[in-house]
Order: C-alpha cells, then sequence, then structure tokens
C-alpha cells in the first residue's frame, strides 16, 4: 500500500495544473486536493493504493461500449476518465476501506456519464469484492433510472466474462456466486426501505425536485463496510434542491471551506467571467471535447442561443454545465429589431386580424394589440398596439420608473387618460373604432380584471370575446410560434417604442416539458402589451387555415 504516487495516469492531473490543459476552477482545485492530500493525507488516515486505483483501470478493459460508433469497441477510457477513477478508487482509508463515501459528478451532456456510471456501477457490482453487493440505479422515474442500468446490462452481455457469471432478468441482475445484486428503482422513495445499500448510481441528480431518494439511500448504507453513493447530473436552475446543495458543498470541499475526506467532488464548467460564446471556454464543460462531444454541434447550439433567448439557458445549462434561473429574458433587442417592418395604420383597414386585451392594474398601464395575418406567402404578421396609461400618476412613474411615458403620449404612441386609474372607458371607445375600422374576427383576453369590460364589448358592442388562461397550457404554443416568427423575421411591428421596450421586459418561465409562459413575476417591468400580441397571435393560429394558411402560419 502507497502513501505517495508518481502513476502516468496523473500526468492528466499535472497538465491540467500547468496549465497545459485547458480546465475550469473546480477541475483544478480537484486536482490539486489529490496531490496535496498525497503529502498530507497519512496525518489524517488517508492512503493512496496505487493497486487499487489500477484495478478499477483495468476493469474497465474488460468492458465494451454498446452503441453508436464505438458499438462493440473496447472502452477506452480518456485521460480525465482514467485520472478521476484512479483518484475516486484509489484513496483509502488506514484500514483498507475506501475513502469516498459519496461522489457527485457534474458535466455537460454527452461527456459520457451514463456511460462512465454504467462501468463504475457494474465494478461495485462484480469487482468491488463486497458479498451481497446490492448496487441500485436510482433516478425520479425508472425509466430515467434504466438509462444508466440498461447500459451496464448491455456491457455485461458484450462481455463472454461476465456473461456467465451474471443472469439477467427484466429488472434485475445478480451474481449467484456472491449473491450480489443490481437492478433500478424510480423516485418511489417506499421501494428503498429496508434495503442493504452497497452502492447507488443517481442519475440526473438535478432533475429530482425532492430529497426522498437521497435521503433514503443515505440512511440504507449505514451497514456497510464501504459503500459508495454516485451521483451525476448537469447543472439546474432550482437552487432550494438536493442537487445544488451537493453543489454548494462540493465546492466548499473543493475550497477547503469544509473539511470532509470522504466527499468526492468533480464538476466541469465555464468559470465565472467566461464568455459563453467563445469556444476556447468550451472544454472546461466538455473534457470529452472532440470524442463524445461534437465541436460542430457545440457551435450549432451556440448559434441557436445567440438568436433565441429561450434557447441560451438550455445551452448554458446542459452544454455548458452553467447553474441557471427558471426564467430566462425571452427576446433580445438584436431579434426584435430585425422584425421592424412595416405598419401602415390606413393601409390596413377592412383587413381581417384578432385582437388581444390585457388590462393589468387599474393604476398602470394596459394594452390592446390587433395581429394581422399575412397577405400573401412570405408575408409578415402585422402588429399594431394601443396602450394606455392614468395621467394623473405619469409623472410619478416617469421619475420613478425611468421610463419615458410622457414622451410616448406627447409622440402619439401611448394614451393618457384622465384621473389616477386607467379609463376602461377609453379602451373600449378605441377597440369599438378599431372594430368599425378593421374586420377583427375575435378578442382574447385575460379574465383577471376584464369582466365588465369584456362583457361590454360582447354584448352592446358585438365583438367576439374569448377568455385565455396565462399558464403554460394556453400560453406555450402561441409563445413558441411568435418567437418562430421572430426569427424568421415574419414579424411587423413597425419599431414601436413601448412594445419594444416591454418585448426587452419579458422573463419566460419553462416547465419540465419544455413548455414555456410568460413569468410576470420575474418581468419587473410591464409586458402588457406583449402579453396581448401573444393572445393575438393565438387568435391566428387556432382559427380555420383557410383564413392565413397561403402566409405560412403553424403551430409549433
Amino acid at each position: 500500500m502507497a502513501t505517495r504516487s508518481d502513476h502516468p495516469v496523473e500526468s492528466y492531473g499535472r497538465r491540467v495544473l500547468t496549465g497545459e490543459l485547458v480546465a475550469c476552477k473546480w477541475i483544478k482545485l480537484f486536482c490539486q486536493r489529490h496531490f496535496t492530500d498525497l503529502d498530507t493525507g497519512t496525518a489524517r488516515g488517508l492512503v493512496f493504493d496505487v493497486a487499487a486505483g489500477e484495478r478499477v483501470l483495468k476493469f474497465f478493459t474488460l468492458l465494451k461500449h454498446s452503441k453508436g460508433e464505438w458499438s462493440r469497441q473496447a472502452f477506452k477510457l480518456e485521460p480525465w476518465q482514467q485520472f478521476y477513477l484512479f483518484v475516486l478508487f484509489g484513496w483509502l482509508q488506514a484500514d483498507g476501506r475506501r475513502r469516498f463515501r459519496v461522489a457527485y459528478t457534474s458535466v455537460a451532456r454527452k461527456n459520457g456519464k451514463s456511460t462512465l456510471a454504467a462501468g463504475i456501477g457494474l465494478y461495485l457490482f462484480l469487482g468491488d469484492q463486497e458479498p451481497g453487493a446490492e448496487i441500485y440505479a436510482a433516478a425520479t422515474k425508472k425509466d430515467q433510472a434504466k438509462i444508466v442500468w440498461d447500459e451496464a446490462v448491455r456491457m455485461v452481455k458484450l462481455s463472454k466474462g461476465f456473461a456467465k457469471h451474471v443472469r439477467t432478468y427484466k429488472d434485475n441482475m445478480s451474481c449467484q456466486s456472491t449473491f450480489s445484486k443490481f437492478e433500478p428503482v424510480g423516485s418511489d422513495a417506499d421501494t428503498l426501505d429496508g434495503l442493504n445499500v452497497s452502492g447507488a448510481i443517481i442519475d440526473e441528480l438535478h432533475a429530482h425536485k425532492t430529497r426522498d431518494v437521497w435521503d433514503v439511500i443515505g440512511t440504507a448504507i449505514g451497514s456497510r463496510r464501504q459503500p459508495l453513493i454516485y451521483a451525476i447530473t448537469t447543472a439546474g436552475f432550482n437552487r432550494e434542491s438536493v442537487c445544488f446543495e451537493q453543489q454548494t458543498y462540493a465546492e466548499k470541499v473543493l475550497e477547503g471551506v469544509i473539511a470532509d475526506d470522504a466527499f468526492f467532488g468533480f464538476m466541469a464548467s465555464l468559470d465565472m467571467g467566461d464568455a459563453w460564446d467563445d469556444p476556447t471556454t468550451w472544454i472546461k464543460a466538455n473534457p470529452n471535447l472532440g470524442v463524445s462531444v461534437s465541436r460542430e454541434s457545440l457551435e450549432q447550439a451556440c448559434l441557436k442561443a445567440k438568436q433565441d433567448a429561450m434557447s441560451l439557458n438550455a445551452f448554458l445549462r446542459l452544454r455548458l454545465n452553467q447553474w441557471t434561473q427558471n426564467e430566462t429574458r425571452w427576446c433580445s433587442f438584436e431579434v426584435w429589431d430585425q422584425n421592424v417592418g412595416e405598419v401602415d395604420e390606413k393601409a390596413l383597414e377592412g383587413r381581417t386580424c384578432y385582437g388581444g386585451l390585457d388590462l393589468a392594474s387599474t393604476t398602470d398601464t394596459a394594452a390592446f394589440v390587433l395581429a394581422f395575418p399575412p397577405m400573401e406567402p412570405g408575408g409578415p404578421i402585422i402588429l399594431l398596439p394601443r396602450f394606455w396609461i392614468p395621467k394623473e400618476n405619469m409623472r410619478v412613474r416617469v421619475l420613478r420608473d425611468r421610463v419615458p411615458y410622457d414622451a410616448w403620449v406627447r409622440d402619439g404612441w401611448m394614451f393618457a387618460t384622465e384621473g389616477n386609474v386607467v379609463d376602461y372607458d377609453a379602451i373600449r371607445r378605441q377597440i369599438v373604432s378599431d372594430y368599425s375600422r378593421f374586420a377583427i374576427r375575435q378578442v382574447r383576453f385575460d379574465r383577471w380584471g376584464a369582466t365588465q369590460l369584456s362583457t361590454q364589448l360582447a354584448g352592446e358592442d358585438g365583438l367576439e370575446m374569448v377568455t385565455m388562461g396565462q399558464g403554460f397550457a394556453s400560453m406555450s404554443s402561441p409563445m413558441k410560434e411568435f418567437m418562430r416568427q421572430l426569427l424568421d423575421k415574419g414579424i411587423a411591428h413597425g419599431g414601436h417604442p413601448v412594445l419594444r421596450w416591454q418585448a426587452s421586459n419579458v422573463m419566460a418561465r419553462m416547465d419540465p416539458a419544455g413548455n414555456v409562459k410568460m413569468d410576470k413575476a420575474a418581468s419587473r417591468e410591464r409586458i402588457d402589451g406583449m402579453v396581448s400580441a401573444v393572445m393575438a397571435l393565438d387568435g391566428i393560429i387556432r382559427e380555420p387555415a383557410s383564413v392565413y394558411d397561403e402566409g405560412g402560419i403553424k403551430i409549433l
């Protein structure tokens, strides 16, 4: 058993520390921790066993890939993976038990996390010399857990040496000679009660909405001699989650703020201050760049992120392993400004259109937007907005919010109504006037605060009024279509300054299924015009195709 090491595998760590290899702060600290512990670990009862580190590397040479271009080829560990495994399994306690009990690994998508985890699961199952080993692949859903487990099954089947010792069933692998098993489990924490876990592979920890699985597994390893909880993930956005808790803990351990010799942290991500669109930084989050991660695919994803603000968070989180907020700015000025187009109000008279009405608060601004479908293939959707603000508090708001409402009213981009609340009668008169000039098919409205006005418009004035919710179910399709049109330069808004300002205020929220909606709470400034515009577009895409199918509108 060794206390010092000068192994060829360690050259990766040394090259990181000399700057020869580009790596982020956390990987540098990970490497430095290993070499520092070689000097200081003995005093804390730690020993580095080269043979133990080499044993896991040799085990991986017996495995084969099962998918993609490397299918049926021997598992070739990249230098960073060799060093990673060497450190994880080479460090022991003075009594010979494994040092690390919890391993947290966070790297960007496509860097082989699941494949490496499958191999580690098999090592704990077959190569760890643990009698009666119980290994579990755990995730929020059993199908997710089976991603790692299925890969492990395929690896076993491709290895004659393993296949003759392992029996495989629907959701179980067992080794009769050691009375060990390897199974996938979902987020139903009760299924783990009473188990004697020796190893757990927890997949996509950021997707765990509760800490149930983490806690149950943590209490199920107590009687094991050298258990290992091995968590893999990409970055998430929920900073109240068990994943962010482990991320923060790992950072503090690597920085030396917390002393925990049993915790293993490996995080590959951009550093603070790195430009996300600088290709020279991408390898920090993608140690497998050029191997399993295509530079071309990253370039394409980066280009999309520059064009579509909703894609930026996904690029940062999944491809650069950066923690983000759940909400994101929906539209950049660059994308908005390429859709100025021409809006000739007089030329629009008599044309079919759809309206969106958002009254928000009586003391705030209100908006009504008309959306005109294209007249010919390839033509733009034209937006015609109307905005109102109470005159009495307008000056205070100009000074407080530093927004030029008074200039917009002076220049005709906004209407100021008498008093300290928005005059709904003035809004009604404008909508009725527009109804007499344009062929308004429908007006969609947020029923909050608009009940009386919508009843008047529908009853006395003859407009078709349609209520529309503001949740994911109602807003996702028109928001996605609106963004598609913006990216295709398919919107003409005439450079309306109020609508432009509000477009820049919109913060969007995405649910786990990829649906989006406007986040009014996160959007600190007014967005009623954009809410109205999206509702108006919803009228276009939900009406019979004969009205506009030459224009190329489609629901995403």
